[in-house]
């Protein structure tokens, strides 16, 4: 049988509950017992001292120990209280005793259903001293056992506390039912996103507002979890239909001049021939991209870093840009490159990231506008700022566009002969030299791309 959270709590709350409860009325059962016993003690020797008292006060006066006031005290004790004496004088004579007033008690117990026996009593003798001389002894019976009004009292005591635990243990149960179905309710409810979630449902999301204090992190990490997923998915889509429509144009171009030469149409001309040539590579292109992504994001890559200096860096991206720069009409800015920034990294990588966006720069920056390139020397890190004046990056694109194939303008994208994974690649490359990516952009105004890199 397999037992579950909920009656794993649910067992355990009633196993700290039930054993305070039944440990608190043991202990107030029996300690009503012995508090009732230490009452009746006391009691009993205050009416032996009464008792004592008067015949000391009777015999101080006429030498007698005995008087109607004793004889009346001492009966109305043994019909209140279940006491008996029996007094004796100083020369042991029995002077009065009540003891023959067990049995007409005796019979009102019996009419009663609560018959004693007389060795059901116990007694205590001590002596009678005024002036610390004995005048006489005085031996007083008690019952051994509760009689008659203390019976009752006592037995009303524990039933109530039978009847509370009783109630209480009742509670108990109720209200740990409750509490184990309130503490397991974020769980199921999770559970059960878990599961509409494996069952590929879009819209699943665990109610925070329900959920514990301690649950909400796990409620709100899961939400952003299925949301990921799903946005994941959606751009697995795309990426699937904007890939296969980037295989079909070449495909399909290629396809045509085939089978043109095929069906002697066109004859293989040198620049039909390159035409087919850049199609092919168009397509080497694509798949070079996907490989590239490929390595970069795999968790077990390994550089090997050296040192390098940031400003030689800068000077080999310049001298590949600089012709293309100039052929567009586009101004490219070097800043910071006289000053020594040395930090560790690979070499090849780092060059393959700074291409990427600066060549990202350079492709969305009009005519007549400038990229500007600048190091900054920071605490931890050497930060390369590439910030261009071009036509920027909507605000609803921004958060996205380290994503893998997003593209928020899917025609300028082709235009430009990309995929939607160049972003990507670097991104993946900069968390492999544990540095990091930043972008700020508004659009028609420019978009700043600043890249942290790691000192040591």
């Amino acid at each position: 049988m397999k037992i579950t959270l909920r009656s794993k709590i649910l067992f355990y709350i009633l196993i700290v509950s039930l054993s305070g409860v039944f440990l608190t009325s043991f202990t107030i059962f029996f300690g009503v017992d012995n508090q009732f016993a230490d009452y009746l003690e006391k009691n009993r020797e205050n009416n032996r001292d009464q008792i004592e008292k008067v015949a000391i006060q009777q015999y101080d006066e006429t030498g007698t120990l005995v008087n109607d006031q004793l004889i009346n005290l001492m009966r109305e004790q043994a019909m209140t209280d279940n006491l008996f004496y029996k007094i004796y004088d100083e020369n042991k004579n029995l002077v009065v005793d009540t003891t023959n007033m067990q049995g007409m008690m005796g019979m009102m117990r019996e009419m009663h259903s609560q018959t004693l026996s007389a060795t059901d009593y116990q007694s205590v003798s001590h002596d009678i001293i005024l002036n610390k001389k004995s005048i006489g002894s005085m031996k007083v019976y008690f019952p051994v056992e509760l009689m008659g009004e203390d019976f009752i009292f006592l037995k009303s005591i524990k039933q109530n506390i039978v009847i509370a635990v009783i109630v209480t243990v009742i509670l108990s149960i109720l209200f740990s039912l409750l509490f184990s179905k309130r503490l397991t309710k974020g769980f199921n409810q999770l559970s059960k996103a878990i599961q509409d979630l494996r069952n590929h449902k879009r819209l699943v999301r665990v109610p925070i507002n329900e959920l514990t204090d301690e649950m909400k992190p796990l409620g709100e990490s899961f939400n952003q979890l299925a949301e990921s997923v799903f946005k994941e998915e959606e751009l697995r889509k795309q990426f699937t239909a904007d890939f296969a429509h980037e295989l079909r144009t070449p495909l399909a171009t290629l396809q045509s001049q085939i089978e043109a030469y095929q069906d002697e149409i066109w004859e293989p001309t040198p620049k039909r021939l390159k035409q087919s040539h850049d199609e092919l590579m168009r397509l080497v292109r694509l798949v070079n991209e996907l490989e590239k992504l490929i390595a970069a994001e795999n968790p077990q890559i390994k550089f090997k870093k050296t040192n390098l200096e940031a400003g030689q860096l800068i000077s080999l991206i310049e001298d590949q840009f600089r012709p293309i720069f100039k052929e567009k009409g586009v101004d490219l800015n070097i800043q910071n490159i006289e000053e020594k920034h040395w930090f560790k990294g690979n070499h090849d990588k780092v060059i393959q990231i700074l291409t990427n966006i600066v060549n990202n720069a350079l492709q969305y920056t009009p005519l007549g506008k400038k990229v500007t390139i600048d190091i900054e020397d920071k605490i931890d890190y050497i930060s390369f700022i590439v910030k261009d004046e071009g036509v920027g990056i909507s605000e609803k694109d921004l958060p996205h566009l380290f994503e893998r194939f997003y593209r928020g303008d899917k025609s300028r994208d082709r235009k430009t002969g990309g995929i939607g994974i160049g972003l990507s690649i670097a991104k993946a490359l900069v968390e492999a030299h544990q540095g990091k990516i930043e972008v700020e952009s508004q659009l028609s105004v420019g978009t700043t791309f600043e890249v942290l890199f790691p000192k040591q």
